[in-house]
């Protein structure tokens, strides 16, 4: 009986704990799991939050200096004597303008020249056309129109453009071929202006040889010298009789001009110029 009941407790003693008390052991054992886990996402998070932090100092003591060199910049040149202001052309001056050999229409010894400075590129310069055919209809051979080369820097297709232009001119198509170019101002390459040649019936191969013929050239750059000492370096400009008219004005404001150029010469303003 006694070693009955030292087995019978010994088997008590190994029997399975309640439920309820491993249950509070393993929550204990997920809670030190969540608290580790917590510190190690803790501890990663403030690795990244100080690896930004270096990098955003970084970054910001270099913007720093970079404003820095530019305040200093900005002092240094402010600390400079301003510089004067460019001249801009003389409204009041009679400008002599040199129209020898220029592509001209109306008679050489009309009262009044216009000499008209511009660029085949320059949507201005094709807007002020009307004005001119109008200015041609109403005075007649009271006035002589001089075609002056201005092909402004940014515009890339435009020195091309004028020297065929003088190619043209070379077998007296200047002023065909002057329409032909303005009409199509957006397509002014090379395969573009043979084409126009082709259409007004010249000599090909002389056309082609006076394309690129550097005394053409050397002409372009007469003119533009030329408008740059009167510092009339925008397009167009128009010089009548000497007098700057700046701009693809209307009609009314060259007849201003023209009219009276025509009564300082002594010379009879036409009827439809006065009713304009």
């Amino acid at each position: 009986m006694a070693a009955n009941r030292k087995e019978g407790h010994k088997q008590e003693s190994a029997a399975p704990q309640p439920a309820g008390k491993q249950g509070g052991q393993g929550l204990r054992a997920a809670i030190m799991a969540g608290v580790v886990l917590l510190l190690i996402i803790s501890f990663s998070n403030w690795r990244e939050i100080s690896r930004i932090q270096t990098t955003l100092d970084t970054r910001l003591a270099q913007i720093e200096n970079r404003v820095g060199q530019v305040s200093a910049k900005v002092e240094q040149v402010a600390a400079q004597p301003a510089q004067p202001a460019r001249p801009g052309p003389d409204l009041n001056r009679v400008y002599k303008v040199n129209t020898t050999g220029a592509p001209s229409k109306g008679p050489t010894n009309a009262p009044i020249t216009i000499a008209e400075f511009s660029d085949f590129q320059c949507p201005f310069c094709s807007r002020v056309g009307p004005t001119l055919k109008k200015v041609e209809e109403i005075y007649g051979d009271k006035v002589r129109i001089a075609w002056k080369h201005n092909p402004l820097d940014f515009h890339a297709d435009a020195p091309l453009a004028h020297m065929a232009a003088l190619a043209a001119h070379k077998q007296d198509k200047f002023w065909e071929y002057h329409d032909k170019l303005f009409a199509n101002q957006k397509a002014l390459k090379q395969e573009n202006l043979q084409t126009y040649a082709q259409e007004l019936g010249l000599d090909m191969e002389r056309f082609q040889a006076d394309l690129l013929d550097l005394e053409n050239k050397k002409v372009i750059d007469a003119d533009k010298a030329e408008a740059q000492s009167f510092q009339a370096t925008g397009t167009p400009s128009f010089f009548i009789n000497g007098r700057l008219v700046v701009g693809a004005k209307p009609f009314e404001e060259f007849a201003k001009v023209i009219n009276a150029e025509l009564a300082r010469l002594n010379v009879p303003v036409p009827a439809e110029a006065k009713a304009n």
